[in-house]
């Protein structure tokens, strides 16, 4: 831009800032660092996790969701004391939470590693492995399969056709005598 003047739309006079081009990496003005701050270059091996939905495939709910009365339960005329029961209620609501939280403290980052090492050699040799043998296997039965129907042709289909039409002539009716 140049320092050109400008009218805006209620009649101010305006001059037009010069703008100094910068290295697109490192701008020299600070509209330029704004708009390269907004636009931040997102790393593909991270992506943003939502804490709140941590099942948004629902992997995991019918499997997983159990409840106090899923596990215990009184039927009518067999009761525990009432504090018995809302103690009990607590207690296992409470243990169920916090002893989750553990295992996931001491095993979750191991268990990470180890799933992730698992599915790593899984796709490392379904791409690798997998999928070229059965490509490959695919290009060389297609050579054979042109080859046996080749011979199919050749010998069964006149054969086949051959017993067709001496067969096709036979008329079995069903009669019943009285």
């Amino acid at each position: 831009m140049s320092g050109t003047k400008y009218v805006d739309s209620e009649g101010f006079l305006y001059t037009a800032p010069i703008r100094e081009q910068g290295n697109i990496y490192k701008p020299n003005n600070k509209m330029m660092a704004d708009e390269l701050s907004e636009k931040a270059v997102h790393d593909v091996h991270t992506k943003e996790i939502d804490l709140v939905n941590r099942d948004p495939k629902h992997l995991n709910d019918d499997m997983v969701k159990i409840d106090f009365e899923d596990v215990v339960a009184e039927p009518e005329g067999t009761h525990s004391f009432d504090g018995i029961w809302k103690a009990s209620f607590t207690t296992f609501t409470v243990m169920k939470y916090w002893f989750y939280r553990l295992l996931t403290a001491i095993f979750g980052i191991p268990m990470a590693v180890i799933w992730g090492i698992y599915f790593a050699i899984l796709s490392f040799l379904h791409i690798w492995v997998v999928v070229p043998c059965i490509r490959s296997y695919l290009i060389e039965i297609q050579c054979i399969s042109r080859v046996y129907s080749i011979g199919v042709h050749t010998f069964c289909d006149p054969l086949f056709e051959a017993i067709g039409k001496m067969f096709s002539h036979i008329r079995a009716t069903v009669r019943k005598e009285i």
